[in-house]
């Protein structure tokens, strides 16, 4: 209310004094009377405006504050509702725990019901085994005591007399079949051996996979000569330089020859120039990272090629040292034979030896699979592959006999265990066994088959020859399905298929001869 009037005074002084200068030619009476008359209106005026501005803003607070407390209230009652809902599935919680609990313990109670029942049965039993007990024991000193009186020996002087007696008859008899034993054993020893031997040899089945030092890399054209050769010959010093092998670049059309005595080597330097001739770029940096993959992924492969051998033979806990030699075993070759091979076959051959024998199968298998570890370590030794292998063996924790038979296969080590001359023997065996030349027929006779089969996969294709021992393959197309240019794209195809998916000695050569006949007859 008091700011209203204060502006109502302040407008009050504002007009008079406006109308003051605007009638300064009246008098000066009647300006006052004028004014005052003014003024009064004036005030009259304001003021009801006021007062009425007033209860305007009256009403506005009252409505405020009655929206303020009927919006609280809502909140209150609306947190009063969720408290007594919470408090109701509280209340309905404790209820199921109750009858729950109430449940569980009537089931307890019942339970404890059902015990002291099988337990006073379980009494009443035990009471009767133990009253027929007492009743057997009665019965059988009866019994002795009659024999006793019968045979007028008390009960220790008669089973010492009985025991002396049966000591007597079988110390004869054991004399005798101990005599029987080793008569029969002197002249069934060595039929025995030999026999254990062929049977061996006859159980077990070999396959032999010959190696040599040359891998042949083909070509697509003979234009990619040049680009592994490079500028001044410094792309062929690189690969040779980071691979360690020789790559020898003749005459010998869209192929080279990888020159190494090493086959990991060997096969690391082919996989990098398949992937540097497959991408077109060679230079120095770029080969030195192929070649690099290329060795993180041997080396994977050779710790795959360990563990599918170790499972494929049930071999478990071997050291995983132990089984990456074994995966770089599929790449060495000993007097021809492949060394993974030869170390499987020696292994199934020691554990048939050692079932026939009467001693631990498993032992003698894991034995004979390690018996060439030392061929195949990471870096050079002055010992022997023997001495190396039981050296290596003991380092990775194998059982001593392990150790033991590795060591003395070549007699460099003396014999401690059973197990030892089985896996010199086994070794031998696979070595130059019998039929050993006549699996190397079969490998063959199915190389040639799988040739001629591959080859015939491929649409257009009529016939197909493996001739010259295998080395060459002739493809012979039918003219109206296979163009000129698609026999030399056919030709590329069969041998990159060959050279991914086969394993054989040397190179192949593919031919694809494609030939146009028109035949008429004159009648």
């Amino acid at each position: 209310m008091e700011i209203p009037l204060i502006i109502a005074c302040i407008l009050l002084a504002i007009i008079g004094t406006a109308v003051g200068f605007m009638m300064g030619k009246k008098s000066q009476k009647s300006q006052n009377d004028e004014i005052e008359a003014l003024a009064k209106k004036n005030a009259d005026s304001l003021l009801e405006n006021a007062n009425k501005e007033a209860e305007r803003v009256k009403k506005e607070k009252m409505l405020e504050a009655k929206e303020f407390y009927l919006q609280e209230k809502a909140k209150h009652e609306q947190a009063v509702n969720e408290r007594n809902n919470k408090v109701i599935d509280r209340e309905q919680k404790a209820n199921q725990l109750q009858q729950s609990l109430n449940s569980k313990n009537e089931n307890l109670n019942r339970k404890e019901k059902e015990i002291d029942d099988i337990r006073n049965n379980l009494d009443k039993q035990l009471k009767l085994v133990n009253t027929r007990k007492e009743q057997l024991d009665k019965s059988h000193d009866e019994m002795v005591k009659m024999l006793e009186k019968v045979s007028s020996l008390s009960k220790e002087e008669a089973k010492l007399q009985l025991i002396a007696t049966l000591k007597k008859d079988a110390e004869t008899e054991a004399m005798a079949s101990i005599k029987a034993i080793m008569d029969e054993a002197k002249i069934s020893a060595n039929k025995e051996a030999k026999k254990i031997v062929i049977q061996t040899i006859q159980r077990t089945a070999a396959e032999h996979t010959i190696e040599n030092t040359v891998s042949v890399f083909n070509l697509e054209s003979d234009e990619q000569k040049g680009q592994i050769i490079g500028r001044e010959g410094r792309n062929i010093r690189a690969i040779e330089n980071a691979t360690g092998c020789e790559i020898v670049v003749d005459d010998t059309p869209e192929a080279i020859l990888i020159s190494g005595f090493d086959p990991i080597r060997r096969e690391i330097t082919r996989l990098a120039l398949q992937r540097l001739t497959a991408d077109g770029r060679i230079h120095p940096a770029r080969i030195e990272e192929v070649v690099e993959k290329t060795k993180k992924q041997i080396e994977e492969h050779i710790r795959e090629i360990g563990e599918r051998t170790v499972i494929d033979l049930g071999i478990q806990g071997l050291h995983p040292e132990l089984i990456r030699y074994v995966g770089r075993m599929r790449f060495r070759s000993s007097y021809g034979q492949n060394l993974l091979q030869h170390s499987r076959e020696v292994a199934n051959l020691c554990a048939t030896m050692a079932s026939e024998l009467g001693l631990s199968p498993k032992l003698a298998k894991r034995a004979g699979l390690l018996h060439d570890i030392g061929k195949v370590p990471d870096e050079e030794s002055e010992l022997s592959h023997a001495l190396l292998g039981a050296k290596l063996c003991e380092k990775y924790g194998e059982h001593p006999a392990i150790v033991n038979a590795v060591g003395a296969h070549h007699d460099e080590m003396e014999m401690k265990f059973v197990i030892s001359p089985i896996i010199q023997a086994c070794d031998a065996i696979s070595g130059a066994r019998p039929g050993a030349r006549r699996e190397m027929m079969e490998g063959y006779l199915k190389r040639i088959g799988d040739l001629e089969s591959l080859a015939l996969t491929y649409d257009g294709v009529d016939k197909a020859y493996a001739i010259q021992a295998g080395r060459e393959l002739r493809v012979i197309v039918e003219s109206d399905k296979v163009t000129d240019q698609k026999a030399d794209e056919l030709s590329f195809e069969i041998a990159k298929k060959i050279q991914d998916e086969m394993t054989y000695p040397g190179q192949i050569k593919v031919t694809v001869i494609r030939e146009k006949r028109a035949v008429n007859i004159a009648r």
